[in-house]
């Protein structure tokens, strides 16, 4: 074991007692162990009297002459458990010379209040259930250790309870989006995450190869396509908790592998989209966190109010540019006012940071829809009736950050098929850049998408959320590798 050759003195004496449980002919990494209830379950409803049996890990031990204190936390909560000599035995209480913090224990006894009213247990009997042999930080400094935190998350899980609560939360958001989704007849269904054309967003996938069919394969950088599919077969309400991989830079809003909702409801549109958005927010936040004025980033972030922005209108006001303007255009009155442009083409990760910079005084105290987005940013979308340069599309900021897009879906086939060509032929479009890298031929067109739509596909309101960014705010972290539990990272040097 490479443990073996730590030089700590501590991990040495731990070993060393390891061996003494040995000895003694007990396994010191235990089995099954019955528990009566969890620790805040216990607490909530605190009985003087009443016989349990919990488990969980000590945190801290106090020993006063033939007494001993033991702080025992689960994952709900921590009690004080109090052991005795004569009530254990000369040898059981012995054995506890071989304990120490970070061990988890097993505990059967009677509840009891001290002096001071501290709920406790007094303990009857014992059981080692799994041995630590590396001593946990005696203060967990999370600014000063951030990535041994991150790179550690077990640890950091153990001692930051704020942590761990971020993570509980995580968990009880995902559980109300499916009870939201599943009360309104949606259907949650899995689609594959690896894809011979990569497509439905932007973004640089990643690469690998399949040895038994003899072919290149990509991780998905989004369900999209695959779940509109599943609008053609008749699932009218599809939804997909998904993970989505795009091989790019890592940053306090991005990671390489993130969690997103795409919902696609038929005969919706984009305003249908906005209203389920709305109410899926809301309803989430009274739900997890019991309001709907949240504190984030030192910023108050009222639910009760959303505005609507237009994109378009924002670019002519502060830009002079209108969505009829070629590319070159766009570059030059953006450089002529201050905005830094990589090259002669503006991406659309550029626009996403002026789109961000441009609302995000707006969006600082509540949710802002921007609507009327350029149709070149928008080659899966219908666009407007009254107007064919722009798209039938949102995007939804909160806390200056863009958390969801959403759009009426394009089921015309050969408009659908006429967009992908553009998109080969380079011009302007927002999922250029997730082609496979050296194919520009027929082959990169998801022909098969384009057959499906032939058959016909109902008119469809879609929907994608950043689960991670959305529990960011909803948390109040100032990144997303604090809601990750295990972020991308460079490896250990």
């Amino acid at each position: 074991m490479a443990i073996e050759n730590e030089d700590s003195e501590l991990i040495k004496q731990r070993l060393t007692k390891l061996s003494a449980i040995t000895a003694e002919g007990i396994y010191a990494y235990g089995s099954r162990y019955e528990i009566s209830s969890s620790i805040k379950e216990l607490k909530d409803s605190f009985i003087e009297g009443k016989t349990v049996s919990l488990a969980g890990r000590i945190m801290a031990a106090r020993q006063h002459g033939k007494s001993l204190f033991y702080d025992i936390k689960d994952v709900s909560g921590k009690i004080q458990a109090y052991l005795k000599q004569d009530i254990v035995g000369e040898k059981n209480f012995d054995f506890t010379k071989n304990l120490d913090i970070g061990d988890f224990i097993g505990i059967k006894g009677d509840t009891f209040k001290t002096r001071t009213g501290e709920p406790t247990v007094i303990v009857k009997e014992f059981r080692i259930l799994s041995k630590s042999l590396r001593p946990l930080p005696e203060k967990w400094h999370g600014l000063k250790d951030v990535e041994t935190r991150l790179r550690q998350r077990y640890v950091d899980l153990i001692m930051n309870d704020e942590s761990r609560e971020t993570f509980i939360t995580r968990s009880r958001i995902v559980s109300y989006i499916r009870r939201f989704l599943d009360d309104k007849r949606f259907l949650e269904v899995e689609t594959p995450m690896m894809q011979s054309i990569p497509g439905g967003a932007a973004g640089k996938p990643f690469k690998t190869y399949h040895e038994a069919l003899g072919i290149d394969l990509y991780l998905r950088i989004a369900p999209e396509l695959y779940l509109k599919r599943l609008l053609v077969g008749g699932l009218d309400r599809v939804y997909e908790i998904n993970r989505n991989f795009r091989n790019e830079g890592i940053s306090v809003r991005h990671n390489p592998e993130f969690t997103m909702l795409e919902v696609y409801e038929a005969y919706s549109d984009c305003e249908g989209m906005m209203k389920l958005t709305e109410d899926l927010v809301k309803g989430l936040a009274k739900d997890v966190l019991g309001k709907t004025e949240l504190e984030y980033q030192g910023k108050t972030i009222d639910l009760s109010k959303w505005e609507r922005v237009s994109f378009a209108e924002l670019m002519k006001e502060q830009f002079d540019i209108t969505p009829a303007d070629k590319q070159d255009d766009w570059v030059k009155k953006l450089k002529a006012k201050g905005i830094e442009i990589d090259g002669k083409d503006i991406s659309r990760t550029q626009l996403i940071n002026i789109v961000g910079e441009l609302v995000e005084p707006k969006a600082g105290n509540h949710p802002v829809f921007v609507v009327d987005m350029f149709r070149e940013m928008c080659p899966l979308a219908k666009t407007k009736a009254d107007n064919p340069d722009l798209t039938d599309r949102f995007e939804l900021y909160m806390g200056g950050m863009e958390i969801a897009n959403a759009y009426s879906e394009l089921n015309d086939p050969i408009e659908q098929h006429k967009r992908f060509e553009d998109e080969l032929a380079g011009k302007k479009c927002e999922t250029k850049r997730s082609l496979p890298e050296g194919d520009k031929g027929k082959g990169s067109i998801d022909e098969d998408f384009v057959r499906a739509l032939e058959y016909g596909m109902p008119p469809a309101g879609g929907l994608g959320i950043g689960i991670d960014r959305l529990v960011m705010i909803l948390t109040n972290s100032s990144t997303i590798r604090d809601v990750i539990l295990f972020p991308q990272l460079k490896p250990e040097a």
